[in-house]
């Protein structure tokens, strides 16, 4: 297992910590990060007016007039810059933002719809925005707490710890804008864009057990009963797996989903199989399954390969016309292939704490995966020899690395990519020329 996770960018003996679907679904919002930094912010503020208060109160009773006036005059003068920070923060927001959003626009025309994802769960663009949103509050907060001029004996508290602090929160705002835009720049640029994609589909895999024999699944036993799904109709995004455990090992059965990970279900549609006994009630079944309007990463074993096919097909488009980005997405396709090749697939087998398998959930197959990786490129790249050339290399790479019973759906693909060469192109030359192996599609 250690060589898949290598290929995969992943520590060999490492295995990603799998994020529960409340906060993977946190992940996918843009309001949850500035929200809770906004939040913060108030207790922030209101210890540091503590603090501020307390060192005048301390100063008052020491008699230290003097040192209460030069804090003061100091305060004073950062009053000007908070002033400052808090009108122009506003203004800064709106155009960096605008500028950000264009370009994910043009990303996502560019490359596929599904890139914008990208944008959403990026650490870095919810950390600038919510230091952004967080200091232009506190700003406003800071500014409240300064009087009107009043003699050092009479003053109750001067925003010095308050004004130190917005200035430490201006120069943060600084350093992650800096950050920002180095971030949405690469988002832009095609080879992170697939390389981000890449990285997301191999920590799917790493997350998914290995069933410890090939006939666990066929003796779950007869089906005894089935669930429907009573939600709303929607992509089936991900399943709460450690409640679904702990259901079925509450009733003494195996659950086995029915619909896999990106389906579209309808209410109705049978969502669970029973095995073993009667089926769970309805209230320890209840929040395991969550719908939405696309699909994550979270579970979603084909998603990435998906993603991949998508940016190839969008860039053999005559809109787009960028065969090398479509051999770029080819590359990514044959490292996750290559990364699968000796992996059971089929299901996904989970167990509760004594080993004894608790829930079967269904993941595309061997065939499925190459022919989602291949068949529709392969149809549109006929015209396109660089792209044909790196399809014959990657599927003969495969062929050499994959088990031998997996090799039928690698030389079906190859012989129906040779058939339609030699129906398309006339010339013999050209088609000796687009069918000849090549990892760099035309060096």
């Amino acid at each position: 297992m250690g060589d898949w996770m290598d290929t995969g960018g992943l520590r060999e003996g490492r295995r990603p910590r799998a994020l529960s679907p409340l906060r993977e679904h946190l992940r996918d919002t843009f309001w949850f990060a500035p929200t809770a930094a906004m939040v913060l912010v108030f207790v922030v503020w209101a210890v540091a007016s503590e603090l501020d208060t307390a060192i005048v109160e301390a100063l008052q009773k020491a008699h230290e007039y003097g040192t209460l006036d030069d804090l003061l005059r100091l305060a004073d003068d950062a009053k000007t810059v908070v002033t400052v920070v808090s009108s122009a923060m506003m203004t800064f927001i709106g155009v960096v933002f605008s500028i950000s959003l264009v370009a994910v626009q043009m990303a996502s025309g560019q490359f596929s719809p599904r890139v914008v994802r990208i944008f959403v769960r990026s650490r870095i663009t919810k950390a600038t925005f919510a230091v952004f949103l967080a200091t232009f509050l506190l700003s406003l907060l800071v500014l409240t707490s300064y009087e009107g001029q009043a003699e050092a004996r009479l003053v109750t508290s001067v925003p010095l710890v308050q004004s130190v602090l917005t200035l430490l929160m201006l120069g943060l705002s600084l350093l992650l804008f800096v950050m920002y835009v180095n971030q949405t720049l690469r988002l832009m640029r095609i080879s992170h864009v697939i390389d981000r994609i890449t990285r997301e589909a191999f920590k799917v895999v790493a997350r998914m057990p290995v069933a410890r024999s090939s006939g666990e699944e066929e003796a779950l036993g007869p089906e005894t009963a089935r669930v429907a799904h009573h939600g709303r109709a929607g992509v089936l995004r991900d399943v709460n797996i450690a409640r679904l455990v702990k259901a079925a090992r509450q009733q003494g059965v195996v659950l086995r989903l029915l619909p896999r990970i990106g389906d579209f279900v309808v209410p109705g549609t049978p969502l669970l199989a029973v095995h073993g006994g009667p089926a769970p009630s309805g209230r320890s079944l209840s929040y395991t399954v969550s719908v939405g309007v696309e699909r994550t990463f979270h579970q979603d074993f084909a998603f990435g390969l998906r993603q991949l096919s998508d940016i190839g097909l969008r860039a053999l488009s005559a809109a787009v016309n960028d065969p090398t980005t479509a051999v770029q997405a080819i590359d990514r396709i044959v490292q996750f292939l290559s990364a699968v090749a000796g992996r059971p697939l089929d299901a996904a087998l989970y167990r509760d704490r004594r080993g004894n398998v608790r829930l079967v959930q269904p993941v595309p197959g061997w065939t499925e995966l190459v022919d989602l990786g291949f068949a529709e490129i392969r149809g549109c790249a006929v015209g396109s020899p660089q792209v044909t050339r790196r399809i014959i290399a990657g599927l003969d790479d495969l062929a050499l690395t994959a088990p031998s019973d997996r090799r039928e759906p690698l030389l079906r693909h190859r012989a129906l990519l040779v058939e339609a060469v030699e129906l398309t192109v006339p010339e013999a030359s050209d088609r000796a020329f687009a069918l000849r192996p090549d990892r760099q599609g035309i060096g």
